[in-house]
């Protein structure tokens, strides 16, 4: 799959983690973002559903499994060049997740992993739309459960 100057959107996931106070941030080690600290996850694979893709990429950049929640927020991030060309273009679709098992190790795509409380997001650099999809997260963990009909 061609991810750059790609011909038409591309599908991807993206899990907010959330533990009690503190959300899982990954540091890209792949363009776009590469180097910029993020949320896991990624492409949707063929064949794939969401859940499936996003429970595979956060066990691959992070080593933990865990449990999809509800929407949180979908995206459509488009990168242009200098002659205006789509550069990139996702369409994210952000799950509210918990960890269930593993333990936090960085691995593929990610030059690095960590659990980080939500008091310190500011020294992460996030972008603005990042950091309101976390704060939706945690506004979604927060509330109280249905009640049963």
């Amino acid at each position: 799959m061609i991810r750059q100057y790609p011909d038409r959107p591309i599908v991807s996931v993206g899990a907010v983690v959330v533990d009690g106070s503190r959300v899982l941030l990954v540091k890209r080690a792949q363009p776009p973002l590469q180097g910029q600290w993020s949320l896991p996850g990624g492409v949707v694979e063929a064949g794939e559903q969401l859940h499936e893709a996003l429970v595979r990429e956060v066990g691959e950049e992070t080593g933990l499994e865990v449990a999809v929640g509800p929407v949180v927020e979908v995206l459509d991030p488009i990168t242009r060049d200098a002659d205006g060309r789509v550069e990139y273009h996702y369409v994210i679709v952000d799950f509210l997740c918990r960890a269930t098992a593993g333990s936090l190790a960085c691995a593929t795509d990610a030059d690095d992993a960590r659990w980080v409380d939500r008091r310190d997001l500011d020294g992460y650099q996030l972008t603005a739309k990042l950091a309101a999809v976390i704060a939706r997260a945690f506004e979604l963990s927060e509330a109280p459960a249905p009640r049963p009909r």
